[in-house]
């Protein structure tokens, strides 16, 4: 893959080592993963190690010829409250690479074990369009691990190709909770100052000057139907007892839901190419309603998901053009 494809904050990916002729099924993975976690509760030991050197995996991984499956590009549709078109959002992408990404995080020689991984911030590039006819490569690798807070984030890169030229391309920052880099750590590095990095930051997205838009009620099983939609079967969006075991009082709806019913609302808003990127605050529990408030700009939107009466803040975030 050439440097040149990729989006100018981005260095590139590691070679690649691990060709799948296709996609793998998230399920198992997720259900291992959250198998050894719980089962780490239960005996009383946190799921996450509290400290060491944290060397990630020096590989890429790639499915080639991707295509997109009609049906479930539909079903997505509507548990996102979108129209059918020719032109494929960048979340539905991120639906296609998930499983590449999660063959690098489900792999033994992931640092960070999945089961409590939070995901915080999503960013995005479309940089050409997409249509459900196209045939793509897809590949995930990751990169970059920083001290926060509550522990370190990892990113979790993705893009996908039609033919050689790189027409969308992603970043997942997953919270590994009570981790403790040592200074020096293999994989640490200062915040990314890149332009899509700092849209998502939460001062600039003002959430008293944004508009109400429109108010979403979430009913109980949105969270079972994006999962049957876009193969992201994470327990604590489907089961209770699995939400509790995690913190949550009740199943919360998948960030990336909320973050493609954003799209939706902005649909035929947003020009082909387009950077997006948004900062998961506070979970939706389900069932309940949230409210959306946008307000346009020079360069696109700032928009927020609240409380229906905006006292807590869901997802921040921002779209703006590319040139």
């Amino acid at each position: 893959m050439a440097s040149s494809g990729l989006p100018a904050p981005v260095a590139d990916p590691p070679p690649v080592t691990e060709r799948l002729i296709e996609p793998p099924a998230v399920g198992p993975l997720l259900g291992r993963a959250v198998g050894r976690g719980l089962t780490g509760l239960t005996r009383g030991r946190s799921a996450t190690p509290l400290s060491s050197q944290r060397v990630l995996p020096s590989r890429r991984v790639e499915v080639s010829e991707q295509t997109v499956d009609i049906e479930q590009w539909a079903q997505y549709a509507r548990v996102c409250g979108m129209s059918v078109g020719t032109v494929l959002p960048g979340t539905f992408l991120h639906v296609m690479s998930f499983g590449a990404q999660m063959s690098v995080m489900g792999a033994p020689d992931f640092p960070f074990p999945m089961v409590g991984m939070v995901h915080i911030h999503n960013e995005m590039q479309m940089l050409a369009p997409v249509g459900p006819q196209d045939r793509l490569t897809v590949s995930a690798w990751a990169d970059t691990v920083r001290p926060h807070r509550h522990g370190a984030t990892v990113d979790l890169h993705a893009c996908a190709q039609t033919g050689s030229d790189v027409a969308w391309w992603g970043r997942s920052t997953y919270l590994v909770r009570g981790v403790a880099l040592r200074e020096g750590a293999v994989g640490s590095a200062e915040e990314s100052a890149s332009p899509a990095r700092r849209l998502d930051a939460e001062e600039e997205v003002d959430v008293a000057t944004l508009a109400p838009w429109a108010q979403w009620s979430l009913p109980a099983d949105v969270g079972r139907r994006y999962a049957s939609a876009s193969g992201d079967v994470n327990p604590i969006h489907l089961h209770p007892l699995a939400a509790r075991a995690l913190g949550f009082p009740r199943t919360i709806v998948h960030g990336m839901w909320t973050h493609a019913r954003v799209l939706a609302a902005l649909q035929g808003r947003l020009p082909v190419r387009h950077a997006v990127a948004v900062s998961f605050r506070k979970p939706v529990l389900l069932p309940s309603t949230v409210a959306f408030r946008a307000r346009r700009t020079a360069e696109g939107y700032r928009f927020a998901v609240t409380g229906r009466d905006g006292e807590r803040n869901h997802l921040v975030g921002s779209v703006a053009a590319l040139a």
